[in-house]
């Protein structure tokens, strides 16, 4: 027993000094001397040192690793601070109490929250310069060629930064969606315009740029500054080509119309073109038709146009014609006297010697009908009084008739209209001498403007008007004589009745009653009549000087111009019945 428990020292309690008393033990058991027990007491010791020492190694090397870590985690809480730029959020701890491990362990905590509180801030950072770099890349054009997140400052990562960065996000964002909504405007523009000129929209606007395309999302499109430029250009491309188009087709619009109004083409036919000529006064933006302004539309109001120039070739003589037709009329109404067959023969010989152009010849006739047409208007004033002057003349012609007629106060059928009527001509005809007079002051006021005579039907009005005004004179010159004659007879027969009493006179004829009636074309006794002629070559012409004064010659009374014979007037005069008074 006692062996055993030699034999192992470890049994019981375990102490240095139970070592050591076993370790004596064994030494008296072994018979170990002094020197060799001092010299082992003297390696167990230096032993015991040697680990102490270890030991005390080790924990100030750990004590130092721990001071780092502490080091370390305070600058690190330190900078983060710092990068996040708030402490509000936050509680940092004192880190001067305490032993180490406690410093280390109070400011774990904080330290985890502010890494974490990083990671989301670099988060953020991370996904808004993502964005701003996306949008900056579409706005430069070069979205494509961009890989990989952008890097983040993580020196600063503050709140103020952030939002600097959301603000610039922002602007970014407003400027992307105005891009976005000029260029979907542009993309509009250009579907109308290729619309409207009858062009492929699909080829053009992806000429521009493939993701310009209908099938592409909008967020999809190119928003960069060639894709606006190259848009805008292509847009003002096409307003030109548009504006040039409509200029074009308004031209062939306008020939259409004047070939169509010099040819008296059917209105079947001008309908086939109305899809050219609705567009004639149109302006640029007024056209909105799709396929108003296409390449085959122009060409085929061009081959229309080319038709109808040689068909106008042809009917040249027709259409000419036509117009010398039109210039004779107004000529007619103006009471001005041409040589229409002179004319014809002219317009033919110019078509047939070919020197002329046909749009030239028919150009020149429009020309001559506008002058014909001004010089009506210059001439309508006095027309419409020598109009008034005639009728009045007509009126003054049945006048006469009317006094001349012995049954005019008979109670014939119709006998109260004839004697209004001459109310109404006695009051019209006294009006005539002034009539005459303002005509001729009219006249002489126009031909003095213009230095030519004025001519009515070939003859000069102012001759006219003299020998009308010669003509009423000789006229109430014989009136007054066979009134003067009358009286002489009735004085006669008077002093033969006291001489030789008085006897019956022999019964006169009787003949068939006179109807008294309105007279187309005036009458006699000075009526002029619609056309006036003058016999210059053997009776003269009468004509107006400057100062107002006429030389007078005789003139040759026209065909219609009947005046009192002397004959006529003795047979009045030896005839029983009165004569009557001139009103």
């Amino acid at each position: 027993m006692a062996v055993t428990e030699a034999e192992n020292p470890l049994v019981g309690e375990i102490t240095c000094g139970s070592l050591l008393q076993k370790l004596q033990e064994i030494w008296d058991e072994v018979g170990e001397s002094d020197e060799e027990r001092d010299k082992m007491l003297l390696q167990i010791e230096q032993e015991c040192l040697d680990v102490y020492k270890r030991k005390v190694e080790q924990a100030a090397k750990s004590r130092a690793q721990l001071l780092q870590a502490l080091s370390d985690a305070k600058l690190e809480l330190s900078t983060l601070v710092s990068a996040l730029g708030d402490k509000s959020f936050i509680s940092i701890p004192e880190t001067t109490l305490g032993t180490i491990n406690e410093q280390l362990a109070a400011i774990a905590p904080a330290l985890e929250q502010l890494l974490k509180q990083k990671e989301e801030r670099v988060k953020e950072f991370s996904d808004v310069q993502s964005q701003i770099q996306k949008i900056c890349g579409e706005i430069a054009g070069n979205a494509s060629e961009q890989t990989g997140a952008p890097a983040v400052d993580e020196s600063d990562l503050s709140l103020k930064k952030l939002n600097e960065y959301q603000v610039k996000l922002q602007e970014l964002q407003k400027e992307k969606s105005d891009r976005l909504h000029k260029v979907l405007e542009f993309v509009s523009t250009v579907h109308d315009l290729c619309a409207v000129l009858g062009m492929d929209f699909f080829s053009t606007v992806t000429e521009v740029h493939p993701s310009l395309d209908d099938t592409t999302g909008v967020q999809s499109k190119s928003i960069s500054n060639d894709t606006l430029l190259r848009l805008a250009e292509t847009v003002s491309t096409l307003n030109e080509d548009k504006k040039q188009r409509l200029h074009k087709l308004q031209e062939l619009a306008t020939q259409l119309i004047d070939l169509w109004n010099l040819m008296d083409t059917p209105e079947e036919e001008r309908i086939l073109f109305d899809h050219v000529t609705c567009h004639t006064s149109a302006s640029v933006d007024g056209v909105t038709v799709p396929g108003a302004l296409a390449l085959d539309l122009i060409e085929q109001a061009e081959v229309e146009v080319e038709r109808l120039d040689q068909l106008k070739a042809s009917r040249m003589k027709e259409i000419a014609f036509k117009k010398q037709v039109e210039l004779e009329e107004i000529f007619a109404r103006a009471h001005i006297e041409i040589d229409p067959e002179a004319a014809r023969e002219k317009i033919m010989a110019l078509i047939d010697s070919g020197n002329v152009e046909p749009t030239e010849l028919l150009a020149d006739m429009d020309n001559q009908i506008a002058k014909a047409k001004e010089e009506v208007l210059s001439r309508k004033e006095i027309l419409d009084r020598v109009e008034k002057w005639m009728s009045a003349c007509e009126e003054e012609s049945w006048l006469e008739d009317y006094n001349r007629d012995e049954n005019r106060y008979n109670s014939s059928r119709g006998a109260h209209l004839n004697l209004k009527r001459a109310e109404k001509a006695r009051v019209l005809v006294n009006k005539i001498p002034g009539m005459v007079d303002t005509l001729v002051a009219k006249t002489r006021a126009w031909e003095e403007d213009r230095g030519i005579s004025f001519s009515y039907d070939g003859v000069p009005l102012l001759a006219m008007l003299d020998e009308y005004s010669m003509l009423r004179q000789e006229r109430e010159e014989e009136k007054r004589r066979l009134r003067d004659q009358k009286k002489y007879g009735e004085q006669q027969n008077t002093e033969q009745e006291a001489i030789f009493g008085s006897k019956p006179s022999p019964a006169r004829p009787s003949g068939p009653k006179k109807v008294v009636g309105p007279r187309a074309n005036g009458g006699t006794n000075g009526t002029p009549s619609r056309r006036l002629s003058l016999n210059a070559t053997q009776n003269g012409s009468r004509s107006a000087t400057k100062d107002g004064k006429r030389d007078s010659m005789k003139l040759a009374a026209p065909a219609n111009f009947v005046a009192i014979s002397k004959e006529d007037a003795a047979s009045h005069v030896s005839g029983a019945g009165p004569v009557p008074a001139s009103p």
